[in-house]
């Protein structure tokens, strides 16, 4: 018996195969959305899946601005952030973030999945989020994904 097939194969920077994919965000639900999208820039549908090493792809997202959410989430849902002085709490609902910016509302749901490390922030860099139909990636030739498709 060969012992050299049993090894690990732990991906590394070098070795690891980043692709650019394609997400259309029109009509889908904002936390679903964002936990596939998640699992995409983290790597986790690959066999080939480290956890300490960036092994996801690339994500473009777009009509960002066509998203859905169920329920009352767009009157009664929260953004909270707090500018580290007294009384600097400042609170903003969907509907008010989605016409000041549509963008911004994806690209917290998403961080908020992605681990809260160097390597979270390091992943977030390779999300992209285009409010329209128009992204600037043509020349990385995305591939268009459907999300239903990844467990």
């Amino acid at each position: 018996m060969e012992t050299t097939s049993y090894k690990t194969i732990s991906a590394n920077k070098a070795t690891v195969k980043k692709e650019w994919v394609l997400v259309d965000a029109k009509d889908q639900i904002l936390g679903r959305l964002a936990s596939k999208v998640a699992i995409v820039l983290r790597g986790k549908h690959k066999p080939d899946f480290t956890p300490h090493v960036d092994c996801g792809d690339n994500v473009i997202i777009i009509n960002a601005e066509k998203i859905k959410l169920t329920g009352n989430k767009w009157t009664e849902k929260v953004y909270v952030s707090h500018s580290g002085y007294p009384g600097g709490q400042k609170t903003i609902t969907p509907e008010e973030l989605m016409k000041k910016n549509p963008i911004a509302i994806v690209e917290k749901a998403v961080k908020g999945m992605l681990p809260k490390s160097r390597l979270g922030r390091d992943l977030f860099r390779n999300l992209h989020v285009y409010a329209g139909n128009e992204h600037t990636h043509e020349a990385q030739q995305a591939k268009e994904i459907d999300l239903n498709s990844i467990k």
